[in-house]
């Protein structure tokens, strides 16, 4: 799987931490991680909890990346942007047993983390359960068991309901704010990182010439 790793720019400074305990976790388990900053509080490209969303959108749309995790200080504002893109469906998750709920019940593409709030002393030690809980072993199984058909009905109608109330992702890029859009792919790797990973050619064409 590929994972994405988006930092906004009130917590730039912690990209470090949250990148190095995304990586010990989700590599040894096979997966790949893509981290698109911000890697520094100083970038020059820099990113909000808005930004983070419609990055999200693009990379989960494009198959760029097959998940995404983000956050921004108390987390609800990455996952509100995340969840106003199609096909996004972002979790706030706070601690392990979010992350293992929110893999097992509704197995969502993204979560989204608090980054201030409650960040504090062995706050590394929570990224790396939490990460733990949510990319090793099978999502989607259920919990309780016995709920689980019920809870795999409702995520399809979700997902139905979500296509019908929302435009497909290549129409967000062309009728969102442009200089907005720019912003949010400014990144110092986000040409390395999306185009060879892009699966969508319209989507990476209105990016390269928006870009150009």
């Amino acid at each position: 799987m590929k994972i994405a790793l988006i930092t906004e720019n009130s917590q730039a400074a912690k990209n470090g931490i949250i990148h190095e305990a995304l990586t010990d976790v989700a590599v040894p388990l096979g997966h790949e991680v893509f981290n698109y900053g911000m890697y520094t509080a100083e970038d020059s490209a820099s990113l909000t909890y808005v930004m983070n969303g419609l990055l999200t959108g693009i990379l989960l749309n494009s198959g760029a990346a097959d998940f995404v995790v983000t956050g921004c200080g108390t987390g609800m504002g990455s996952m509100l942007a995340c969840n106003a893109m199609p096909g996004v469906f972002c979790g706030l998750v706070i601690d392990p047993t979010d992350a293992f709920l929110f893999g097992q019940i509704n197995d969502g593409n993204a979560i989204s983390m608090p980054y201030a709030k409650g960040f504090g002393w062995a706050a590394e030690l929570n990224l790396r359960d939490v990460y733990a809980k949510l990319f090793d072993g099978e999502r989607g199984l259920g919990y309780p068991k016995e709920r689980a058909a019920i809870m795999a009905k409702n995520r399809g109608i979700l997902k139905e309901l979500k296509a019908a109330s929302c435009h497909d992702m290549l129409t967000v890029l062309k009728t969102v704010d442009q200089d907005l859009l720019k912003a949010a792919v400014a990144g110092e790797k986000f040409a390395e990182y999306f185009y060879p990973n892009c699966q969508d050619e319209a989507i990476a064409a209105y990016l390269r010439a928006l870009t150009a």
